[in-house]
């Protein structure tokens, strides 16, 4: 990353919070778009409280994971840079790719939620299909000239969505029982298995498993005292992330579901739980919240492909390298096509903000897994600091647990993206 993300943003307010927590902030952002959203309110309506349970493994595990990671990049190297040291250029080339895949699908949902969510701000004056190719324009503008303080005024705004939804799901008056009965697992019927996948997809995600190994070192992060400052910076990013996402569950169940929604039907749906406790501007509030979230997530997620695939090759490389901008144009580009995948596929918006980040938790989730517990394993890497029983034992948890989440929900989701949608 170049060095103004180090140094700051001269004039952002609270520019000295989001240095010291800043690698949190960008894998919440990556994480906490509107995919998050959509995902956390289908579970609400559909569900009620009954996947909470999920929510919470989901941050448990994302969160060991991304610690494992991190000792990754602060004992030994990138997980990618593993990955290619131990199979070869051919072999982790074909893998980056397969996995870039997955981030493009991330960035095609994405693109389209920015669009439809500026569509209907307008008032349907111009249609998502436009826009979403605008907005991958923009993102390769800002992602290449000038994140750091975009980032931080989006996050600012994306933050009062999130403290609304904190409100309402405390105000909403939720069945107590309710939601403590949705703190034991259970699956409610196969079609929950989706949803479940899609919570593991978006918390639990791939891509910070292997950015969190490539940006510690350029938190400075570099020796066995960086460990509290790292896992302080990763506790508070999944712990705002886990709350709100429980939040949003709460919230949904209790105002949507009594009121007979039992389906994302459109893209403002999720916000009516907003507006129906604190009154029709919490939807505008809702529309810019959710258009600022799904942006602040491209750029972060498509920084994935573009450092993943030259380190495949077994070159090394930063935001300023001229193949890392190279990959990241060429991966927003494709993601800005959202329109042409919509129409292929038959899908709407709602149905690719929910399936793709599905898709990722079935395909990109398990392969990261299995590589991640294998890298932290390895004594030619970490030395004496590869993986002790606990952790290992969490690894095992989240490998099993992304594999057979992946394999038993696979024909549904797969079967909904090219059948037309949920």
């Amino acid at each position: 990353m170049s060095e103004n993300r180090e140094a700051g943003v001269d004039g952002v307010p609270g520019g000295d919070f989001f240095d010291k927590y800043g690698l949190a902030f960008v894998m919440v952002a990556s994480y906490f778009g509107s995919g998050s959203v959509f995902i956390a309110s289908s579970a609400g309506v559909q569900y009620g409280y009954a996947l909470l349970w999920a929510v919470v493994g989901a941050v448990v595990l994302g969160f060991i994971a991304q610690y494992i990671s991190a000792r990754l990049g602060i004992f030994g190297k990138p997980l990618m840079t593993f990955i290619h040291e131990r199979v070869g250029t051919p072999v982790a080339t074909a893998l980056a790719l397969v996995l870039s895949v997955g981030c493009i699908a991330w960035g095609l949902a994405l693109t389209a939620a920015v669009g439809e969510g500026v569509s209907v701000l307008l008032g349907g004056a111009i249609q998502w299909q436009p826009i979403a190719v605008a907005c991958g324009v923009l993102a390769i503008v800002v992602g290449i000239l000038g994140y750091d303080a975009v980032e931080k005024v989006m996050i600012t705004m994306m933050f009062g969505l999130l403290i609304a939804y904190v409100v309402v799901a405390v105000g909403s008056g939720p069945s107590i029982g309710g939601v403590a009965g949705g703190f034991v697992p259970g699956i409610p019927d196969i079609g929950a298995l989706t949803l479940v996948a899609s919570i593991l997809g978006t918390t639990a995600l791939w891509p910070n498993f292997f950015l969190e190994s490539i940006l510690v070192r350029e938190k400075g992060w570099t020796d066995e005292f960086a460990i509290p400052t790292m896992r302080l910076d990763l506790g508070v990013g999944y712990a705002i992330g886990g709350v709100v996402t429980m939040a949003i569950v709460i919230a949904t169940a209790a105002v949507l579901r009594p009121a007979g929604i039992t389906e994302i039907a459109t893209f403002i749906t999720p916000g009516r739980a907003l507006a129906d406790v604190l009154g029709d501007w919490a939807l505008v509030l809702f529309l810019v919240g959710a258009i600022v979230a799904a942006f602040n997530s491209i750029v972060p997620i498509m920084w994935t492909p573009a450092y993943i695939i030259p380190q495949a090759t077994g070159r090394d490389v930063d935001s300023d390298d001229r193949l890392f901008r190279i990959v990241y144009i060429i991966g927003i580009g494709v993601s800005a096509l959202s329109p042409l995948v919509a129409a292929f596929f038959g899908l709407s918006v709602v149905d690719m903000i929910v399936l793709f980040p599905a898709l990722n938790g079935v395909i990109g989730l398990p392969i990261t897994a299995v590589c991640l517990v294998w890298a932290a394993n390895s004594t030619g890497l970490l030395g004496e600091h590869t993986n002790g029983p606990a952790l290992n034992a969490v690894g095992a948890v989240l490998v099993v647990l992304s594999v057979v989440l992946g394999v038993s929900s696979a024909q549904s989701v797969i079967g909904a993206i090219t059948g037309g949608g949920l």
